[in-house]
């Protein structure tokens, strides 16, 4: 079906919310009359939406404000953003230098496609989760999923540079991501493994798979130093991103002590995928640091290959 055909299926909620449908209109409920899957986070009093039964009506839902407002717009503008920047860095990155390669370009769209999909499923799960039990479990699901991938995506171009001379350490590194990715996985789709049993398993995998990057920041500092680990892969901004993330989680439910206060603007969830977003950008920037110190100062070549043809 064309667009054309298509436009005004597309717009038909956003034209029957201005003429004022009583089924689509802006509309928000209190927490007590949420249906009991809807309630989760009782520190938030207001502002949530009712059940909708309809994926029409949850995204009818972004043109009006609501509690899940700056968690949806805050990872769509995220998504947006990053889709730009790779297609910016990707046209400056290959005639920048001449050693640039297609590994380059690869390890970079681990990354962009990594945090892509994290941020397009987290907005996505936030503007259907009040749609039904079925349909709010598996976006949970899928949202779970997306942190790995930006986790995975993260750490692989980060492996890259900081043993760009050493492909054995990163061979080693990349399996073990991507196992503990896979096991996060796992975890957060199959219903076997997320019964309040096996919410410790679940927790300690998540945790590892975050923690993993501290073996090969240390391994590299080992073996460079911590001077140059800073431009082999931006060792600065990666801690950086690290203690964005840790801030993230340290702020859960600030609203807990003023109530009402941040049902809309400036709940603990909010500022969480702000600072997710924020962590992104300055891993980004690591990498670029990174891609310049390979590509200027070592001339993408590894002093062990210079003196292996002396």
């Amino acid at each position: 079906m064309s667009v054309r055909r298509r436009l005004p299926e597309i717009i038909s909620p956003v034209v029957r919310i201005l003429k004022g449908d009583s089924n689509l209109k802006p509309q928000t409920i209190h927490w007590g009359e949420l249906l009991p899957w809807q309630q989760d986070n009782h520190y938030i009093q207001t502002g949530y939406r009712p059940s909708s039964l309809s994926f029409r009506k949850s995204f009818a839902s972004l043109l009006y404000l609501h509690n899940e407002s700056v968690n949806i717009y805050s990872h769509y503008i995220g998504t947006l953003l990053f889709a730009t920047l790779a297609s910016g860095l990707y046209t400056l990155m290959r005639p920048r230098y001449k050693t640039a390669m297609p590994t380059d370009v690869l390890v970079f769209s681990c990354f962009f496609i990594g945090a892509g999909i994290c941020l397009g499923i987290s907005g996505t799960y936030h503007t259907i989760s009040n749609h039904s039990p079925l349909v709010a479990r598996w976006g949970n699901k899928l949202d779970y999923v997306g942190i790995v991938f930006l986790i995975v995506g993260s750490f692989i171009p980060s492996i890259f540079y900081g043993f760009y001379c050493h492909p054995q350490f990163q061979k080693f590194y990349w399996t073990m991501i991507s196992m503990l990715g896979l096991a996060c996985t796992a975890v957060s789709v199959f219903d076997r493994f997320r019964t309040p049993a096996w919410r410790p398993y679940r927790a300690g995998i998540f945790v590892s798979l975050g923690l993993s990057a501290l073996f090969p920041v240390g391994h590299g500092v080992r073996l460079y130093g911590l001077l140059e680990m800073r431009n082999r892969i931006g060792l600065f901004w990666l801690v950086l991103q690290g203690l964005l993330y840790i801030l993230g989680a340290a702020l859960y439910a600030v609203e807990c002590s003023w109530s009402k206060r941040f049902d809309i603007w400036g709940s603990s969830h909010q500022l969480f995928h702000i600072l997710v977003v924020m962590a992104a950008i300055c891993h980004l920037y690591g990498l670029l640091i990174a891609f310049d110190f390979h590509h200027t100062v070592l001339g993408a070549e590894c002093f062990l290959v210079q003196e292996t043809r002396q």
